[in-house]
């Protein structure tokens, strides 16, 4: 079994990364600091917004899948998936990025 990190620092260096990019975050919902699911809201400039969830494949391995569908969606279906699963997981992160590039800022795939 691979050691998870706690979310709260995962958090924490997903936004330095963030900044170093120069890339807008927030923190729209702080979720359990230990061991909180996480989610991500990408918001594009003109083509909507993707929200990415956690999930684990058949093998153990860690990957990002796109919760919402490939396509970006408008920001209030965004936000109305984002408010269902708080409501069934309040100790749920939410985090908002300014960017629907951010490959390279997460340390585990995105499914397509």
């Amino acid at each position: 079994m691979e050691a998870r990190l706690k979310s709260g620092i995962w958090v924490k260096a997903l936004i330095r990364r963030c900044d170093l990019a120069a890339i807008a975050v927030a923190v729209v919902a702080r979720g359990d600091a230990d061991a909180g699911a996480i989610l991500l809201k990408l918001c594009g400039r003109d083509a909507g917004c993707t929200v990415l969830a956690q999930a684990r494949r058949p093998d153990g391995a860690a990957v990002w899948m796109r919760a919402t569908g490939v396509p970006p969606v408008a920001e209030a279906d965004a936000d109305a998936y984002i408010a269902r699963q708080r409501g069934r997981d309040p100790d749920l992160w939410v985090i908002e990025i300014e960017s629907e590039a951010v490959d390279s800022l997460l340390d585990t795939p995105i499914l397509s």
